[in-house]
């Protein structure tokens, strides 16, 4: 049995339900999925790391900023990088949204309380967040040093603590948080353990400000993505080719749309019941090893 919404697809094409239903798939692949309106909010976005390629593929903050953009919201693109936060930015405002552009380096603790009291000025209000961000160093357990370590914390854990923490108190009630982590923390499997325990970190903070939260009926959730095609990823492909020379699900890794409808969906009133869950999104990977 197929369901479809008349609303995600022109009406001409529901006359064939298996045309609709592939073309619904390759519009969600994508990022053109028509606008559900599942959003009328406020939020922290992100901008996507540059690449050198000449048609490279959009990175999971900028996806979810742009889409969360579609479905209604107004958003403030945080990045380290201005100019790839104010594209972002442009990209939003052309779906028909408000957006900022914040400047903000998470390595910096002073700039995480920061970033949060910006957006709140520059939006009026915050009622949704979302924490993408994450790199790596060092190579294996004996291959990484503390210096590496502390600075991988940093950026990958400490910051979403600290972001939460000063989002708490000035998030709007029945608010949502989404952070974005990795398959990584579910098995060894990058060779970089200052990544891979930094993002399994992310579940532990995750649960706590879902508990912390719940007064104010404020939820906190995790997307668990496996490999993705975004600019970082395919410069991680590049430096070690062994990560995606495994069979794939699918045949394919995922898109960042397909990590921008998850996030989405997760700040939304559509998943008003969903609380301190980790959202797998691998394909399967994990589960068939």
């Amino acid at each position: 049995m197929r369901l479809l919404h008349p609303h995600l697809v022109p009406a001409e094409r529901l006359r064939s339900p298996a045309t609709a239903g592939r073309h619904a798939r390759l519009a969600q692949l994508a990022g053109r999925r028509a606008c559900r309106g599942q959003l009328a909010g406020r939020l922290v976005g992100a901008g996507t790391r540059p690449s050198p390629e000449p048609d490279p593929p959009i990175g999971n903050g900028r996806a979810i900023a742009v889409l969360a953009a579609r479905e209604g919201a107004s958003v403030a693109c945080a990045d380290r990088d201005e100019a790839a936060a104010g594209v972002t930015a442009d990209l939003a405002r052309a779906e028909g949204a408000c957006a900022e552009v914040i400047v903000a380096d998470v390595a910096d603790p002073q700039a995480c309380a920061a970033m949060v009291e910006e957006s709140v000025e520059a939006l009026g209000g915050l009622d949704g967040l979302v924490l993408n961000v994450g790199f790596a160093l060092g190579r294996g357990i004996t291959g990484t040093t503390a210096e590496q370590w502390d600075a991988t914390f940093a950026v990958n854990t400490r910051a979403h603590f600290l972001v939460s923490a000063a989002a708490l108190p000035v998030l709007a009630p029945r608010s949502a948080i989404v952070y974005i982590s990795s398959a990584a923390s579910l098995r060894a499997a990058t060779g970089a353990p200052s990544y891979d325990s930094s993002k399994a970190a992310l579940l532990g903070i995750c649960r706590q400000v879902a508990r912390e939260g719940m007064a104010n009926h404020i939820r906190a959730n995790l997307v668990v993505p496996g490999l993705v095609d975004t600019p970082l990823g395919r410069d991680a492909s590049r430096r070690n080719p062994a990560r995606t020379a495994r069979r794939l699900p699918f045949g394919r890794q995922a898109t960042a749309w397909e990590v921008a409808y998850a996030a989405v969906w997760l700040l939304s009133a559509e998943a008003s019941y969903v609380n301190a869950h980790p959202l797998v999104l691998d394909g399967g990977a994990t589960a068939f090893g």
